[in-house]
């Protein structure tokens, strides 16, 4: 080959690099992040969003710039949040928890991609999981069948097992849902539900009292915002009642719960990246359809179960994604 040949085909290797570079590598993109909550709280969570955007070929501060808004547990603050996103440029907001019902409320000329712990067509954002409403899609925690089998778990670390008293937010989108799964759980397990509505501090501590009257063996903690911010309150008054609590998230493991099983949070936080991408890319956020878990962790705490004078089972344990000692 002589030098010229060389030279030309050298030039259209180095082209066909950057062109398949330029394709590997996504374009520019500025969102804005939103949550009713604060910071500290969603920290492992951000990373896993995070990791799900390398994972799509961006970098944070080079192609993908993200704006965040944090709510610091008011709500109320969510919609001059919004407001302040729009306004700064972003092309798309991520939202979380509590904010997600508060901006479905308004009319934002940018899509959502949204993480929610409840069940989306009770809250009014889709007509089915298949079908999300207007600008709006993303993936849900909701996962109501999971409750029965936290009784069993239960059943498995309580030994006679009869009655349990069950800790959930009323205004918590799908708490219905979960309220029924436990109840018919409870009917075939042979185990009495008492159903403890609580959206407040203050009804918290009616339910406490109404168990002290009426005692149970175990509480099942619905997993949502409100459980989340009221977690230790309600663990401490389990543990001084000396009975073991279950909920679906790890958090409440880490928190002092003997037990948690449910959805693999941080999965679903990169999950939403890839929604991102395609949204960014002219998919219309009405053709995707919501997401729901797919992978799911037991935790379980060791050190919690030995306060308590419980023993858990070796099957728990040799199935726990991870045993807290």
């Amino acid at each position: 080959m002589d030098r010229r040949s060389f030279l030309v085909l050298a030039a259209s290797m180095a082209s066909c690099s950057r062109t398949a570079a330029a394709q590997s590598s996504p374009k520019a993109l500025k969102i804005g992040w939103l949550t009713a909550q604060r910071e500290a709280s969603l920290t492992p969570y951000l990373a896993a969003l995070r990791q799900g955007f390398s994972d799509l070929g961006y970098a944070e501060g080079q192609n993908l710039f993200i704006d965040y808004r944090f709510g610091n547990d008011q709500v109320g603050d969510v919609p001059s949040l919004a407001a302040e996103l729009v306004k700064s440029g972003v092309k798309l907001i991520v939202a979380q928890g509590a904010a997600v019902s508060e901006l479905a409320k308004l009319s934002l000329p940018v899509p959502v991609v949204y993480i929610f712990s409840g069940d989306p067509v009770a809250a009014g954002f889709a007509d089915s999981l298949a079908r999300p409403r207007g600008n709006m899609t993303g993936v849900t925690l909701m996962a109501a069948e999971l409750n029965g089998k936290r009784l069993e778990i239960l059943r498995d670390i309580v030994p006679g097992l009869r009655r349990v008293a069950i800790i959930a937010n009323p205004e918590h989108h799908g708490v219905n849902l979960e309220k029924a799964n436990s109840e018919q759980a409870g009917q075939r397990l042979g185990v009495d539900i008492d159903y403890y509505p609580t959206a407040s501090p203050r009804e918290l501590e009616d339910a406490f009292a109404s168990i002290r009257t009426k005692p149970v063996q175990a509480v099942s903690i619905f997993s949502d915002g409100f459980a989340v911010q009221n977690r230790k309150t309600i663990i401490d008054f389990a543990s001084d009642q000396r009975i073991p609590a279950i909920a679906a998230w790890s958090l409440f493991a880490r928190s002092g719960a003997i037990c948690t099983y449910g959805p693999l949070q941080s999965e679903q936080y990169r999950r939403l990246a890839a929604y991102v991408d395609r949204i960014a890319k002219g998919a219309r956020p009405s053709d995707l359809p919501i997401q729901q878990p797919t992978k799911f962790e037991t935790v379980v705490n060791l050190k919690t179960a030995k306060a308590l004078g419980l023993s858990l089972p070796p099957t728990l344990l040799a199935s726990a994604d991870e045993v807290i000692e």
